[in-house]
């Protein structure tokens, strides 16, 4: 949704700079969201599908070597517990469990020696919808007052508005999802969108001058 918000936030300005008409503004924003949507979706479900082919082929990996090489893989066991100041002989009890069930072994070596989880394999396809359909709100949130406005500059300075309250709202909830200071959050998401806008909005006057 960020990057909804700054990509057809910087186009419209950089449009408006070039004194495009807010038809033309909203043509192109419709298009670059679109194709935005897009793009952002599809490298959504491709980062997904990567994460549940890595695990199944480290898996697979993991599954050969315990049948193959159990030796290597009980001292991979006794190193991961040595981390915790466990010596060979107290996990001797542990390796006679794992001997005994494979499957269970090899979801020890996947999570604790490797640190992957199991990934949902609904992930990827959620991650695609979630991420194309969150940078589509987030485009049309800058692109509103271009469809309603008579005049680029006044659609221009109402889309200023709109979007850097947007962006200091999400910042913030950023912020408070992820432990961050929410405050510093929302002034750093604002300034990142307001210096891509500054920059789209004067190259294109630069360049329509």
């Amino acid at each position: 949704m960020s990057d909804g918000l700054t990509v057809p936030f910087a186009l419209a300005a950089g449009l408006s700079g070039a004194l495009a008409s807010s038809r033309v503004v909203v043509t192109a924003g419709l298009a670059e969201i679109v194709a935005g949507a897009i793009s952002m979706g599809l490298g959504g479900y491709l980062a997904g599908r990567g994460e549940i082919e890595h695990y199944a082929s480290e898996r697979r990996r993991e599954q050969r070597e315990v049948a193959e090489i159990p030796a290597e893989e009980e001292a991979e066991v006794a190193q991961v517990f040595a981390g915790y100041g466990l010596s060979r002989v107290q996990v001797e009890p542990v390796l006679a469990a794992l001997r005994a069930r494979p499957e269970a072994w090899v979801d020890f070596m996947m999570r604790f020696e490797l640190g992957l989880e199991r990934p949902d394999p609904r992930r990827a396809l959620f991650a695609a919808l979630t991420i194309g359909t969150a940078y589509a709100v987030g485009g049309l949130v800058p692109l509103g007052p271009y469809m309603v406005a008579s005049s680029s500059h006044t659609a221009l300075m109402t889309s200023i508005v709109v979007t850097s309250i947007a962006l200091v709202g999400l910042g913030y909830m950023k912020g408070r999802f992820t432990g961050a200071r929410p405050w510093r959050s929302a002034l750093s998401t604002l300034v990142i969108g307001a210096l891509a806008a500054a920059t789209a909005f004067v190259v294109a006057r630069a360049i329509g001058a």
